[in-house]
């Protein structure tokens, strides 16, 4: 059921513009607390930060390169406590256990022709408890996705995400579209599976909304008798109440919503190959070490830099 639900919801994150407007930082808090998905365990609270910051400097009338980085900082207060029959009593005693990713956005945005216009981003990144050395929390991603322009209010995505990962490589088929009534009071913006996000202005400075974040990602795991790693899938929606300040370039919103993050605690080498969306191409036969966590409802606070283009 979970992977069924992760499917019809799957969203990596990345670096897109949207038709008129860059959020140049991007902080996201998030907290929930799980339990694992047969009650046996405790409850275990999670926070997750999420900073993003974009550079865009205009190289001609057509190309603009995009630097940026990404910081997403993980704290589970017992991410071993949700333990299967197949966990090591040697991990029983773990707490307060870090997932930390930071990651280089090196991209451009080319202007093709009047209808098309293609956006390309390098991803390397750690990823890790950054508990040692980084030798094996090295992992490298792209994104490429062309926009096709029906008119002022209307653009069509289609493109494709890959990026190696402690289980293996995973690709991703990306489609999307971004939309603007006339009076500019309704806005989707859609990047599936890179993101969705929809919102109406009931002013100039308030607006209630919705949007989708998802994940899937692997955290090499430091400091351990054995080598492990975890593996993240993520979904989160959210409703939110959004207010402008700052002549609406600075947006706060209050969050919150469904939660289904999963972290999956595997041994290096335990790899299912190459996995497009959430299915394996050679299916899974891994063993997986802590028990299955539960979704949970979360709270959240988005805080945006966002400019015109």
């Amino acid at each position: 059921m979970r992977k069924f639900t992760f499917l019809l919801c799957f969203l990596m994150t990345g670096v897109a513009f949207s038709q008129t407007t860059l959020d140049v930082v991007r902080l996201n808090l998030a907290r929930t607390s799980m339990q694992d998905v047969d009650g046996d365990f405790e409850e275990t609270d999670i926070s997750n930060v999420n900073l993003e910051i974009l550079y865009p400097t205009p190289l001609s009338s057509k190309t603009t390169l995009v630097t940026g980085l990404t910081v997403e900082n993980t704290q589970i207060d017992n991410l071993f406590s949700l333990q299967g029959a197949n966990f090591p009593n040697i991990f029983n005693s773990l707490e307060d256990d870090r997932l930390l990713m930071t990651r280089l956005n090196l991209g451009v945005k080319m202007k093709h022709s009047r209808k098309w216009t293609g956006n390309y981003v390098l991803l390397p990144k750690f990823a890790s408890n950054f508990d040692g050395d980084l030798d094996n929390a090295f992992q490298f991603g792209a994104i490429a996705f062309m926009e096709m322009k029906k008119n002022s209010r209307r653009v069509y995505r289609f493109g494709m995400y890959s990026s190696t990962e402690e289980f293996g490589q995973i690709i991703t088929p990306l489609v999307g579209v971004y939309y603007r009534t006339k009076n500019r009071k309704f806005t989707l913006d859609a990047l599936l599976p890179v993101k969705m996000e929809a919102n109406y202005y009931f002013s100039k400075k308030f607006a209630l909304g919705a949007d989708l974040r998802t994940s899937v990602k692997s955290y090499f795991l430091n400091g351990y008798s054995q080598d492990l790693y975890a593996q993240e899938e993520s979904i989160r929606f959210g409703l939110y109440a959004s207010y402008g300040l700052f002549k609406n370039q600075v947006l706060a919103r209050i969050k919150a919503g469904f939660d289904t993050t999963d972290y999956g605690v595997y041994n290096t080498g335990d790899k299912v190959g190459a996995q497009v969306l959430t299915f394996q191409v050679s299916g899974d036969d891994r063993n997986r070490l802590n028990a299955e966590f539960d979704s949970s409802f979360f709270v959240g606070l988005d805080l945006i830099y966002r400019v015109g283009l």
